[in-house]
């Protein structure tokens, strides 16, 4: 297990220097995770060392580090007692938004016009760029929805791949996290809607000829069309909900 440092802590904005130093501790060891100076696994120097390396009380690196702890970015193992970067650190990210989301309420039908808003952006700049591993994970998941007789269940999941795959096909991280964000907020809503359809077989062949035209629209490069496509889709089916 290998052992980085973050960069020193410094006060070159008043903004910062207003923070508690225990948060400034903090800030600067996250943002050494976000960049990868502080990869998953890897071992942060010990107390004491922090303590010099930020010139700072080692109580304040212990509130640092406890408030990390609470973010789920780092964890304290051992014997000995060390604290390492989480490996999947991101995922507890991705779940803290949607957590974030849940307790102050934000409904799913405004989740899904953010989504339409978010998504049909990302499309058009798929439908911009040339191809990737992206269009073939946005296929195969589309492949997928073809199968006759797909329950629910496995129809929202290759859903789910399908249109990561082409939010992925933007290149960009932002949207990608975000989208994961809502898609786990609103994933166990839009399930209970598919299985609440009359005729779900129907259903399905509509929604998969809507994804056929998505992906059309896409692979010919018209952003437009893509974008207007993808944004019916939701509204037509999910927007309602």
């Amino acid at each position: 297990m290998s052992q980085a440092r973050p960069a020193p802590a410094t006060q070159d904005h008043q903004d910062t220097r207003r923070l508690p130093i225990y948060l400034q501790v903090a800030d600067r060891i996250r943002e050494a995770i976000i960049a990868g100076t502080l990869a998953p696994g890897d071992a942060l120097p010990t107390e004491r060392e922090l303590a010099e390396s930020f010139q700072v009380s080692r109580a304040s690196v212990r509130e640092a580090l406890r408030a990390l702890q609470a973010q789920g970015l780092v964890s304290a193992t051992g014997p000995p007692a060390r604290t390492i970067v989480v490996p999947g650190a991101g995922a507890h990210a991705r779940d803290a938004l949607v957590t974030l989301m849940r307790l102050n309420g934000v409904g799913v039908r405004d989740l899904m016009s953010f989504r339409a808003l978010l998504e049909g952006e990302a499309v058009a700049e798929a439908a911009r760029r040339p191809p990737g591993l992206w269009i073939e994970q946005a296929r195969a998941a589309l492949d997928v929805m073809h199968r006759p007789g797909l329950s629910a269940r496995e129809y929202e999941e290759a859903d789910v791949h399908f249109h990561m795959a082409l939010v992925r096909g933007s290149g960009n991280e932002a949207m990608f996290l975000v989208m994961a964000a809502i898609r786990g907020a609103v994933g166990l809503h839009l399930l209970e809607h598919l299985e609440s359809q009359p005729d779900l077989q129907a259903t399905l062949t509509g929604l998969t000829a809507e994804h056929d035209a998505i992906l059309e629209a896409v692979e010919d490069n018209q952003p437009v069309v893509a974008q207007r496509r993808l944004r019916a889709h939701i509204a037509a089916f999910y927007g309602d909900h």
